[in-house]
């Protein structure tokens, strides 16, 4: 058999809608991120002389608003058939039914797989064999894995297909199957899509989720990219990540505990950013911060978020260069340094008010967030609900009159309260 080398990606993602970014996001860059990954795919491809491409499923996010997504789409794929690079491509669940997509007619030398049925495509003279299937809809609950045909002897046989498996935390279970159905199958390589964190889920045969080609938004941080598989003589003789995205999202605990004020506080901060954007390796960081532990410090983080946030970015551009790195979102999870025992014992309204607040603390689970509602809701359905209108449905207060405040929001506010109160 053959020696050859071929790329597996999957969850481009292209032009994936932005949500709830803050107004200062550069939501430009963001938004060209998912088109300059997979430019880096290309590039990549080309620069390894790769033999062919292989892609498991949502190639973008439903259908397009115009026709130009789909372009971006057609001229990379176009770039690598131009090289000689073959592709193959299934639709997963984001793309399955897009009317574009049915539409779209990809360039000589790439091969979007069938959805009615298992699909396969042969090549001769690499010795090598590609079975997949698109989805037909995008809620596929069935086992696509099980109509697969069985393997093609003295080939090279790749199985592409877009599924949850045995399910993974913050995906839907789409196409389940087993890895050991899949093992048994007989093919020497499955490429599979859907799942957004690199998986190695088996070596022999190796069986692999490549993660999303680039990160969307913190909850998916870390490097992205795909997968640099090598084959000598019939066998996988390697399979290598290769970061492509250009946009890194990074979650990032800085341990304030014991810090004496604020600026005890930024400079810790200014330090956990530098190592940061050091680790990013030149790529854009998009950055949220959570302040933990007990400090001194903590009414002064919790009084003024958004300036603290700015103050943060200030802190950053002290040890990055402007452009480096950006900050989505700041949590303060810092808690008071009190001695509630003598706040407690005060013979004032400072100690009864410190006693309430614990009693509420100790009654049942439900009583804080129930007391936050009933309050809440009052508030907001004076004036005709005119305020709950104006502060809009992710509003705290409208969370909380909604009884869908998160309880750790109530606790903030509780070592806020407490923190005021130690102060005088």
């Amino acid at each position: 058999m053959t020696s050859f080398r071929f790329l597996h990606a999957a969850d481009l993602h292209l032009d994936s809608p932005l949500r709830g970014l803050a107004g200062d996001a550069p939501a430009d860059r963001i938004r060209r991120a998912t088109r300059d990954a997979l430019d880096n795919l290309v590039d990549l491809a080309i620069a390894e002389a790769v033999d062919f491409v292989v892609v498991a499923g949502d190639l973008y996010d439903g259908d397009w608003p115009d026709f130009r997504t789909g372009q971006v789409l057609v001229a990379g794929f176009a770039r690598l058939t131009r090289a000689g690079i073959r592709v193959v491509a299934i639709r997963g669940n984001h793309d399955a039914e897009s009317v574009l997509t049915r539409s779209l007619r990809l360039p000589d030398g790439a091969t979007l797989l069938r959805a009615d049925r298992p699909d396969t495509v042969e090549w001769p003279e690499l010795a090598v064999v590609l079975h997949g299937q698109s989805f037909e809809t995008r809620d596929v609950q069935s086992n696509l894995a099980q109509a697969y045909p069985a393997p093609l002897a003295n080939r090279f046989n790749i199985g592409l297909l877009h599924t949850a498996a045995t399910g993974r935390p913050g995906h839907a279970a789409y196409a389940p199957c087993t890895v050991e159905q899949l093992a048994a199958h007989g093919y020497d390589y499955w490429a599979l899509g859907h799942i957004h964190t690199r998986e190695e889920v088996l070596r022999d045969p190796w069986i692999v989720f490549p993660g999303n080609l680039q990160g969307r938004h913190v909850n998916e941080p870390g490097a992205k990219g795909a997968s640099l598989v090598t084959v000598r003589h019939g066998r996988v003789a390697g399979v290598e990540h290769r970061a492509l995205d250009v946009v890194r999202w990074h979650a990032l605990a800085v341990d304030c505990a014991g810090a004496a004020d604020e600026e005890a506080v930024l400079e810790r901060c200014r330090r956990a950013i530098g190592t940061a954007v050091d680790g990013a390796e030149g790529r854009f960081l998009a950055l949220r911060l959570r302040l933990d532990g007990p400090c001194p410090a903590h009414a002064a983080l919790a009084r003024d978020p958004a300036a603290l946030r700015q103050k943060l970015i200030a802190a950053g551009l002290e040890v990055a260069e402007a452009g480096a790195f950006w900050i989505e979102e700041v949590r303060v999870a810092t808690r008071a340094m009190l001695d509630l025992g003598v706040l407690r014992a005060r013979d004032d309204v400072v100690g009864r008010l410190v006693g309430a607040i614990e009693a509420l603390a100790e009654s049942p689970d439900a009583a804080p967030a129930a007391a936050a509602q009933a309050y809440a809701s009052a508030m907001l359905d004076r004036g005709a609900g005119r305020l709950r209108q104006a502060l809009g449905p992710d509003h705290p207060a409208v969370l909380a009159a909604e009884g869908r405040l998160p309880p750790e929001l109530l606790q903030r506010a509780r070592d806020l309260l407490l923190a005021r109160l130690a102060g005088g």
